[in-house]
C-alpha cells in the first residue's frame, strides 16, 4: 500500500529556511534506501519533529544533517551553505543525544566547556559561556560535579547546556527524553520547548513517541518507510491526517471501511458495511470500487442526544468492552456492519454500561475524515 500517494511535503521554498533536504536518498547497501526522495525545509527559529517507528528513516535523517552520514544522492544545505561532506564539527551544529555521551571523568563545567575548545575559546571567555549556559538549564551551582553525582533530569540538562555553550545555529536532538520515566519526561518536554522558545534557536528533535511531538513541536515530520507521510503542525496533524498511516499512529484512531457513493459540496457521501449512509469531510479520496476509509477520532464519538440533529451521524452498536479510566470510559463497539469502534465518553455524561448492552452513538459530519483504503 503507498501510504505516501497524494502527499505533498515541500512545496516553494519558504525565505526563512536554515535548513533544506532536496532530492535525499540513504542507502547501506546500495540496494535498498532507508530515506527516499527526501525534500524537507526547516524554518530559522521553529521547532521541528521528526516522528515515526523504529526504521522508518527519522534518525538516519537527523545523522545526515549532523554529518554523522552522508546521503548516497541529493543536497543538504544549512543556511544556505551546501554541509553534506562537511564534518559535525564543521557545521555550527549542537547534539543532544538519549544516553548523553558525558565524560565521566569531567566535571560538569568541565563537560560544557568541551564544545569551545574546538573553537578556540579558552579562559575567562569560556568560563562566562559555561557559567551562561548552565545558567540557562538551572545548574549554575553544580559546576563542579561529575556526571555520576547528578539525577538523569539533571545529566540531560547538562547535556543541552554543552549544545547550547557555542551558540549553535541549530541543535539537534535525538530521543533525548527516552530514558527518563514518565513524570520527568513530561517536565523535560515543556522546558525544552521554553527554552528553545526564549532563545529563538532552531531545533530538530527526533522521537517515536506522538505525544512528545504534540506537546512540544511547531510543526511534525511523520516519516514510514523512509518518506515523509505528511508535514503539518500538531493540531492540522491530529484533526486532519493524510492517510491512514498518520491517522492510525497519531493517538488513538477509528479506521472503518467504507464505499464512496459521491459528494455534496465539499463533504463525502460514503455507505457504511451495514447500509448505512454517512456524511464525511475529504471528498478528494477515490479508492478502486469506490472503497474507502473513514476515520473518526474515539473522543469525537459520544451517546446520541435526543431528536434529530443535522450535520451528525448516527448509528446503532452492541457494547463488547467497558474501561473506567476516571475522567472517561472507553467503549468498545460492535457497528457499522461487524466494525468494532472505540468510543470515549466522558464519566460526567454517562451511565453504566455492560458488556451486551444496546448503545447508539453519534459523531459530527466534520469529525470524521475520509481516507484512501
Amino acid at each position: 500500500m503507498n501510504f505516501s500517494q497524494k502527499v505533498s511535503v515541500v512545496a516553494d521554498v519558504p525565505a526563512d529556511a536554515l535548513v533544506r533536504f532536496e532530492g535525499v536518498k540513504k542507502s547501506y547497501d546500495g540496494i535498498n534506501f532507508v530515506v527516499k526522495d527526501l525534500n524537507l525545509n526547516v524554518r530559522r527559529g521553529e521547532f521541528l519533529t521528526m516522528l515515526g517507528p523504529s526504521g522508518s528513516g527519522k534518525t538516519t535523517t537527523l545523522m545526515m544533517l549532523g554529518g554523522f552520514e552522508r546521503p548516497t544522492l541529493g543536497h543538504i544545505t544549512l543556511d544556505g551553505k551546501p554541509v553534506e561532506r562537511l564534518p559535525p564539527e564543521k557545521r555550527n551544529i549542537g547534539f543532544v543525544f538519549q544516553n548523553y555521551a558525558l565524560f565521566p571523568h569531567m566535571t560538569v563545567a568541565e563537560n560544557v566547556a568541551f564544545p569551545l575548545r574546538y573553537r578556540g575559546i579558552k579562559g575567562a571567555a569560556a568560563q562566562q559561556k559555561v557559567q551562561e549556559a548552565l545558567g540557562r538549564v538551572s545548574l549554575d551551582a553544580l559546576g563542579n560535579r561529575r556526571p555520576a553525582q547528578l539525577s538523569g533530569g539533571q545529566q540531560q540538562r547538562v547535556a543541552l547546556a554543552r549544545a547550547l555553550v557555542f551558540e549553535p545555529s541549530l541543535v539537534l536532538m535525538d530521543e533525548p527524553l527516552g530514558a527518563l520515566d514518565k513524570q520527568l519526561r513530561e517536565r523535560m518536554q515543556i522546558e525544552i520547548k521554553q527554552l528553545q522558545t526564549s532563545l529563538g534557536i532552531t531545533m530538530v528533535y527526533v522521537t517515536h513517541d506522538q505525544s512528545e511531538a504534540l506537546t512540544m513541536s511547531d510543526r511534525i515530520a511523520v516519516f514510514h518507510d523512509g518518506r515523509i507521510q505528511q508535514l503539518a503542525d500538531p493540531e492540522t496533524l491530529y484533526n486532519e491526517p493524510a492517510n491512514r498511516f498518520v491517522a492510525s499512529f497519531i493517538g488513538e484512531n477509528n479506521t472503518v471501511p467504507c464505499t464512496r457513493l459521491g459528494a455534496e459540496g465539499d463533504v463525502a457521501v460514503i455507505r457504511m458495511g451495514d447500509g448505512s449512509t454517512f456524511r464525511a469531510a475529504g471528498t478528494d479520496a477515490v479508492g478502486a470500487d469506490g472503497k474507502v476509509t473513514m476515520s473518526v477520532r474515539p473522543e469525537n464519538i459520544g451517546l446520541a442526544a435526543a431528536g434529530d440533529r443535522p450535520h451528525v451521524n448516527r448509528f446503532a452498536g452492541k457494547v463488547r468492552e467497558v474501561f473506567f479510566l476516571g475522567d472517561h470510559m472507553r467503549l468498545t463497539v460492535e457497528a457499522l456492519g461487524g466494525q468494532l469502534v472505540t468510543a470515549r465518553i466522558p464519566a460526567s455524561r454517562s451511565r453504566s454500561f455492560a458488556s451486551g448492552d444496546d448503545v447508539v452513538l453519534e459523531c459530527c459530519v466534520s469529525s470524521c475524515r475520509l481516507l484512501e483504503a
